[in-house]
């Protein structure tokens, strides 16, 4: 993968995502964000670790949402949806079942108005 495919994995908002590189990507996401908050929760309090950690863990955060955001919406699209509707993974337990649904069914095989083919821009 190289870094204009990865920007768009990750940052982007065009085109499809199939479910396998959804997921992976997730994953992926879910491990920048633990890393920070396992060494934050190792630092001592009151130091200056912790506040270094915890800034650490405030900008993967924020990293994260727009990823999360970016790869919803390119999963949608897989399907022939709209991306609008990527703010389902930020409805508390309606999250998981939306994130479970987009992981596991595919998307439409052919061309569609969001791309030809799935995993590339559009």
């Amino acid at each position: 993968m190289n870094r204009n495919q990865f920007t768009w994995l990750f940052f982007g908002f065009s085109g499809r995502v199939s479910r396998a590189p959804y997921f992976l990507a997730g994953l992926l996401i879910a491990i920048f964000q633990a890393f920070p908050l396992y060494r934050l929760t190792l630092a001592p309090e009151e130091s200056s670790a912790t506040d270094m950690w915890a800034m650490i863990f405030w900008g993967v955060f924020l990293l994260s949402i727009w990823s999360y955001v970016a790869l919803g919406v390119k999963r949608l699209h897989d399907f022939g949806k709209p991306g609008i509707l990527a703010i389902a993974l930020f409805i508390p337990v309606i999250s998981i079942v939306t994130f479970v649904i987009l992981c596991l069914y595919p998307g439409h095989s052919g061309a569609n108005q969001f791309g030809a083919q799935t995993n590339s821009p559009r």
